[in-house]
């Protein structure tokens, strides 16, 4: 008997579809794009860093950026902490698979289907860890290229250039914070795949309400 279902190829591919066709329609279309959150944040950003080239004093800047740090280093950490917890399900099966059995209407999956649905999850997470700590970097980065930026308004291009990098920054931050969305979306799956389309689906939803249809996002789109 193979490890997935009918049910199990649907599900996984619905959870699939709803992740990866989001980001490509959010990130890589313009004129889509132009309407996000994401896309409003990144020209304040812009305006912060030419908004720098006329303060003598940028510790307000650096404690900036140093929040922004913050949180992307508490998310990576997290996801280590995750990664763990998922290896130790794995490591441990029967355990995992008697808690899944007791809950309401869940589908004890099989050992060979457990190692799928704990592997997605690991997979998941990994990814996270990794684009949270290039955030990080990145970041960081921006904080060095604040302190070099000069008082001298005509230096644009500089200013520019750090805009770059702290919002690639926070473009693999938020693409790390969509792996956390979309991970307790594959979590459902243990419990079934049935529940695995439906929390995908309200994923989806919400990453869309909250970046296209939000009063934060009516706000940031304010001249």
């Amino acid at each position: 008997m193979p490890p997935l279902t009918l049910l199990d190829w649907i599900a996984f591919t619905v959870f699939v579809l709803c992740w990866l066709v989001y980001a490509y329609v959010v990130d890589r279309i313009p004129s889509i794009r132009a309407n996000s959150v994401i896309a409003a944040m990144d020209e304040h950003r812009r305006r912060w860093m030419v908004a720098s080239l006329g303060r003598d004093n940028r510790i307000a800047d650096i404690a900036t950026i140093g929040n922004l740090m913050s949180s992307t280093s508490f998310l990576a950490s997290t996801s280590i902490f995750i990664l763990g917890g998922l290896m130790a399900l794995l490591a441990a099966p029967d355990v995992g698979r008697r808690v899944v059995a007791t809950l309401p209407w869940a589908e004890a999956p099989n050992e060979a289907m457990w190692e799928v649905k704990i592997g997605l999850l690991i997979v998941i997470f990994i990814n996270a860890f990794f684009e949270l700590t290039w955030a990080f970097r990145q970041f960081n980065y921006t904080s060095t290229l604040v302190v070099g930026l000069p008082v001298d308004t005509s230096a644009v291009a500089r200013a520019e250039a750090a805009a770059k990098v702290v919002n690639r920054g926070a473009k693999h931050f938020n693409t790390g914070l969509r792996s956390y969305y979309f991970g307790l979306a594959a979590l459902a799956w243990i419990i079934h795949p049935v529940a695995l389309m439906i929390v995908s689906l309200v994923v989806l939803y919400e990453l869309h309400r909250r970046e296209f249809r939000s009063a934060v996002r009516e706000a940031l789109h304010q001249p």
